[in-house]
């Protein structure tokens, strides 16, 4: 089969295309058929940063993607062989991410994808989709799970609705009941969280935002799924309501965080910083299982028309895929596998 690979951290060009064996299933695991891998932030982060790909030889990357699984190991159903299948943390502690023609992964790792549910979206879903049921379930009043209705009566505010995270926000709020405001820095990125589904959207760089969310909701904002701490954090304050969430999944921009203690203590207000990897089991099998709901119910597609642009890159170009990723291409980023 072919596969990218890393055996050191650097840039884009440490990737390579090799031929290697066919992976085996052990027990507890499946063999999946990878049609697209997704490339998230974190991907490139790894690679870029690990001393060395620690306790393996050599690292496959990618966390996310979709594919058919076509052989399972010991204690699997053989009956989930030739399902289609939407694949998450794949490289999280392990060597065999989805960037190859088949990857090993725990079974639990691979969900099932309803026959009508592209691959894209399949491989679209991972990081972004799981952060976003994360963030969306922190709040002190809950909840803790996301359906239809669960968030009826609340209002949400994506930063970076254009964003796969941001976007993956709008969507699974918008399904779960909830109001949804979004903030972007472009006309374009409007275009995009409007697309989505958000509700209200505006330019946080123009005029008052503060002041226009407030009008849209004088009561404030329940719930903050923020990517850009630093820069948002007073805006965030001036919007949320009392006994409020802001929920942190990044740092865009690197802006210091400037926190006023006093703001915060008077609203009562919960300042959630998240990431997947130590979410713990329980809260990672719930947003396994909402976002799957959700999938089933069409909640979460992607595309243009509705606000995430695909933007695609043959397996021979991951490079190219991860480098697009570093200089903030919007839209999310896929590496096509197989067809």
């Amino acid at each position: 089969m072919k596969a990218i690979i890393y055996r050191d951290a650097g840039g884009p060009d440490v990737l390579r295309l090799v031929d290697r064996d066919l992976p085996a299933p052990g027990p507890g695991e499946v063999r999946v058929r990878v049609a697209v891998s997704g490339v998230n932030p974190t991907d490139w982060q790894t690679r870029s940063r690990a001393a060395h790909p620690r306790h393996f030889s050599e690292v496959t990357p990618h966390l996310d993607g979709a594919g058919t699984i076509d052989a399972v190991g010991e204690g699997i159903d053989r009956s989930r062989v030739g399902q289609r299948v939407w694949m998450f943390m794949a490289a999280a502690g392990r060597p065999t991410g989805t960037a190859a023609e088949f990857t090993v992964v725990p079974a639990e790792r691979a969900v099932p994808l309803p026959d009508e549910v592209g691959f894209d979206v399949g491989a679209s879903l991972g990081v972004p989709a799981l952060t976003a049921h994360r963030a969306l379930t922190v709040a002190e009043d809950g909840p803790r799970r996301l359906q239809q209705g669960a968030l009826d009566g609340k209002v949400v505010l994506a930063a970076g609705g254009a964003g796969a995270v941001g976007h993956a926000v709008i969507q699974l709020a918008r399904w779960a009941g909830a109001t949804v405001i979004s903030t972007v820095s472009s006309p374009e990125k409007a275009r995009l969280a409007t697309a989505a589904g958000a509700h209200h959207v505006l330019n946080y760089r123009e005029g008052d935002p503060a002041a226009e969310i407030r009008k849209t909701t004088p009561d404030g904002v329940d719930i903050v799924a923020e990517v850009a701490l630093g820069t948002n954090l007073a805006l965030d304050l001036a919007v949320l309501r009392t006994r409020g969430t802001i929920s942190t999944y990044a740092n865009d921009g690197g802006k210091p965080v400037e926190l006023d203690v006093p703001q915060s203590m008077v609203l009562n207000a919960r300042l959630q910083f998240l990431v997947l990897y130590t979410a713990g089991p329980e809260a990672q099998a719930a947003a396994v299982d909402d976002v799957a709901a959700a999938v089933r119910d069409g909640a979460l597609p992607v595309g243009e028309e509705h606000g995430l642009p695909l933007l695609r890159f043959p397996l021979d170009r991951t490079a190219d895929a991860h480098r697009a990723v570093e200089n903030g291409a919007v839209g999310k980023v896929l590496v096509d596998v197989m067809s």
